[in-house]
């Protein structure tokens, strides 16, 4: 998203998943806009976006590159993940993604990526964070290629951070 401030924030978290996933579309930036990821919902316990493969996305054999499956498991697990703990002020980041490819996909499929917490919020929710690893989190995302076809699946874990915190060199938090 290009546009993170207190005011942007406070009026995504009062949208609904749909309002608020085109809010984010209108709103992308970086390497999302060029991944080119389309969220349909966005929300604490699901997220759904879906992507059209293009050239751009493939690997000399045609198939799609396995880092855009491990791009599309960050960003929708991510983005849902963060959801939740900007609502209780917290910033989240990626600590470790493991993705699994299972089956080729080719230019032109339409891949739908839905992404879940993978259980209820940790027993340190809710404690301040001193050091950057923060409270953990887990999100699982399953990426389709058609109807009910799974072409990968993956595991985010995420750190849920405290304003303040410094992350390469700076404190985290939302521009004044």
């Amino acid at each position: 998203m290009s546009e993170l401030s207190p005011d942007f924030i406070v009026q995504l978290l009062a949208m609904a998943p749909k309002e608020r996933a085109v809010a984010i579309n209108a709103t992308t930036s970086g390497f999302d806009a060029q991944l080119g990821q389309v969220f349909e919902s966005v929300g604490s316990a699901l997220c759904v976006a879906t992507l059209t493969v293009g050239p751009q996305h493939l690997q000399p054999y045609g198939l799609v590159h396995g880092g855009v499956y491990a791009a599309l498991v960050e960003s929708a697990c991510s983005l849902g993940c963060a959801i939740g703990e900007l609502a209780e002020g917290r910033h989240v980041v990626g600590l470790e993604n493991t993705t699994r490819f299972i089956q080729g996909t080719r230019l032109g499929a339409t891949l739908r990526i839905e992404a879940r917490p993978t259980d209820a919020r940790p027993k340190d929710a809710g404690k301040k964070q001193t050091s950057w690893v923060g409270s953990r989190r887990e999100w699982e995302a399953t990426i389709f290629a058609g109807e009910g076809v799974v072409c990968a699946t993956g595991v985010l874990r995420l750190a849920a951070l405290d304003s303040g915190v410094v992350v390469g060199g700076e404190a985290m938090g939302l521009p004044e």
